[in-house]
Protein backbone atom coordinates (compact mmCIF):
# COMPACT_ATOMS: atom_id res chain seq x y z
CA UNK A 1 0.00 0.00 0.00
CA UNK A 2 1.55 2.90 -0.96
CA UNK A 3 0.56 6.25 1.17
CA UNK A 4 0.99 9.98 -0.17
CA UNK A 5 3.02 11.20 2.42
CA UNK A 6 4.89 14.38 2.35
CA UNK A 7 8.60 14.30 3.30
CA UNK A 8 9.51 15.47 6.37
CA UNK A 9 12.11 18.37 5.25
CA UNK A 10 9.20 19.59 3.56
CA UNK A 11 7.06 20.06 6.74
CA UNK A 12 9.57 22.23 8.99
CA UNK A 13 8.36 24.38 12.02
CA UNK A 14 9.41 27.20 9.36
CA UNK A 15 6.84 26.37 6.73
CA UNK A 16 3.94 26.32 9.26
CA UNK A 17 4.72 29.55 11.06
CA UNK A 18 1.44 31.39 11.77
CA UNK A 19 1.42 35.49 10.00
CA UNK A 20 2.69 38.02 12.84
CA UNK A 21 0.36 40.50 14.23
CA UNK A 22 0.75 43.98 13.63
CA UNK A 23 2.00 45.91 16.87
CA UNK A 24 2.35 49.46 17.87
CA UNK A 25 5.89 50.75 16.91
CA UNK A 26 8.13 51.82 20.20
CA UNK A 27 7.69 55.25 20.89
CA UNK A 28 11.00 55.45 22.13
CA UNK A 29 13.57 53.54 20.46
CA UNK A 30 16.19 51.15 22.55
CA UNK A 31 20.10 52.18 21.94
CA UNK A 32 22.28 49.07 20.91
CA UNK A 33 23.33 47.94 24.44
CA UNK A 34 27.19 48.95 25.46
CA UNK A 35 29.01 46.64 27.71
CA UNK A 36 29.06 48.87 31.00
CA UNK A 37 26.49 51.70 30.72
CA UNK A 38 22.85 51.52 31.15
CA UNK A 39 20.96 54.21 29.10
CA UNK A 40 17.89 56.80 29.95
CA UNK A 41 15.56 59.19 28.25
CA UNK A 42 15.73 62.26 30.05
CA UNK A 43 13.15 65.09 28.96
CA UNK A 44 14.39 68.42 27.54
CA UNK A 45 11.50 70.00 27.32
CA UNK A 46 7.63 69.63 27.89
CA UNK A 47 4.99 71.39 25.50
CA UNK A 48 7.61 73.02 24.22
CA UNK A 49 9.45 74.52 27.14
CA UNK A 50 12.72 73.94 28.35
CA UNK A 51 13.15 71.84 31.16
CA UNK A 52 16.53 73.03 32.06
CA UNK A 53 16.07 71.99 35.94
CA UNK A 54 15.92 68.70 34.94
CA UNK A 55 18.33 68.33 32.65
CA UNK A 56 21.35 69.87 34.85
CA UNK A 57 20.17 67.27 37.74
CA UNK A 58 20.34 64.29 35.45
CA UNK A 59 23.82 65.82 34.31
CA UNK A 60 24.67 66.24 37.56
CA UNK A 61 24.04 62.79 38.90
CA UNK A 62 26.15 61.35 36.34
CA UNK A 63 24.15 61.16 33.09
CA UNK A 64 25.93 61.87 29.82
CA UNK A 65 24.14 62.46 26.32
CA UNK A 66 24.51 60.45 23.97
CA UNK A 67 25.85 61.72 20.43
CA UNK A 68 23.87 61.29 17.83
CA UNK A 69 26.66 59.58 15.00
CA UNK A 70 27.21 57.01 18.29
CA UNK A 71 24.01 55.90 17.51
CA UNK A 72 22.94 55.30 14.03
CA UNK A 73 20.12 53.15 14.54
CA UNK A 74 18.08 55.74 16.01
CA UNK A 75 17.30 57.12 12.98
CA UNK A 76 14.22 59.78 13.90
CA UNK A 77 16.50 62.48 15.46
CA UNK A 78 14.21 65.79 15.84
CA UNK A 79 16.55 68.91 16.49
CA UNK A 80 14.15 70.61 19.43
CA UNK A 81 17.22 72.69 20.74
CA UNK A 82 20.19 74.10 19.38
CA UNK A 83 21.86 73.20 22.53
CA UNK A 84 21.50 69.50 21.66
CA UNK A 85 21.86 69.69 17.93
CA UNK A 86 24.55 66.72 18.27
CA UNK A 87 22.79 64.39 20.39
CA UNK A 88 19.94 62.11 20.32
CA UNK A 89 16.53 63.94 20.82
CA UNK A 90 12.82 62.62 20.30
CA UNK A 91 9.87 64.25 21.24
CA UNK A 92 11.65 66.43 24.32
CA UNK A 93 13.70 63.40 25.39
CA UNK A 94 17.15 63.03 25.05
CA UNK A 95 19.03 59.57 25.00
CA UNK A 96 21.93 59.52 28.22
CA UNK A 97 24.01 57.03 29.19
CA UNK A 98 26.15 56.77 32.26
CA UNK A 99 27.76 53.43 34.27
CA UNK A 100 25.41 50.64 35.04
CA UNK A 101 26.98 50.99 39.02
CA UNK A 102 24.85 54.77 38.90
CA UNK A 103 21.59 53.04 38.91
CA UNK A 104 22.30 50.28 40.85
CA UNK A 105 23.46 52.73 43.52
CA UNK A 106 20.68 54.75 43.36
CA UNK A 107 17.79 52.08 43.74
CA UNK A 108 20.02 50.89 46.66
CA UNK A 109 19.95 54.18 48.21
CA UNK A 110 16.41 54.30 47.78
CA UNK A 111 15.87 51.06 48.96
CA UNK A 112 17.82 51.65 51.82
CA UNK A 113 16.07 54.62 52.40
CA UNK A 114 12.73 52.79 52.12
CA UNK A 115 13.55 49.90 54.97
CA UNK A 116 14.44 52.79 57.34
CA UNK A 117 11.33 53.94 56.86
CA UNK A 118 9.75 50.69 57.24
CA UNK A 119 11.45 50.17 60.42
CA UNK A 120 10.42 53.34 61.46
CA UNK A 121 6.88 53.17 61.43
CA UNK A 122 6.95 49.51 63.07
CA UNK A 123 9.02 50.69 66.28
CA UNK A 124 6.53 53.53 66.57
CA UNK A 125 3.74 50.98 66.57
CA UNK A 126 5.29 48.43 68.59
CA UNK A 127 5.78 51.46 71.21
CA UNK A 128 1.97 51.00 71.90
CA UNK A 129 2.19 47.34 71.98
CA UNK A 130 0.44 46.12 75.55
CA UNK A 131 1.21 42.56 76.64
CA UNK A 132 -2.60 42.27 77.93
CA UNK A 133 -3.61 42.50 74.01
CA UNK A 134 -0.65 42.09 71.73
CA UNK A 135 0.06 43.73 68.44
CA UNK A 136 0.87 41.46 65.59
CA UNK A 137 3.70 42.65 62.89
CA UNK A 138 3.71 40.00 60.60
CA UNK A 139 5.10 40.95 56.78
CA UNK A 140 5.20 37.37 55.50
CA UNK A 141 2.31 36.55 52.89
CA UNK A 142 1.06 32.92 52.18
CA UNK A 143 -0.25 31.66 48.89
CA UNK A 144 -2.73 29.00 49.41
CA UNK A 145 -5.12 27.08 46.47
CA UNK A 146 -7.79 25.78 47.61
CA UNK A 147 -8.69 21.82 47.66
CA UNK A 148 -10.78 20.39 44.77
CA UNK A 149 -14.13 18.62 46.11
Amino acid sequence: MAQNRIDRELTTREKTVRKKGWSRPEVLPSPTPEDGYAFKWVRVSTQGQVDATNVSSKLREGWEPVRAEDHPEITMVAVENERFKDNVVIGGLMLCKAPSELPEERNEHYENQNNAQILSVDNSLMRENDPRMPLFNERKTKVTFGKGI
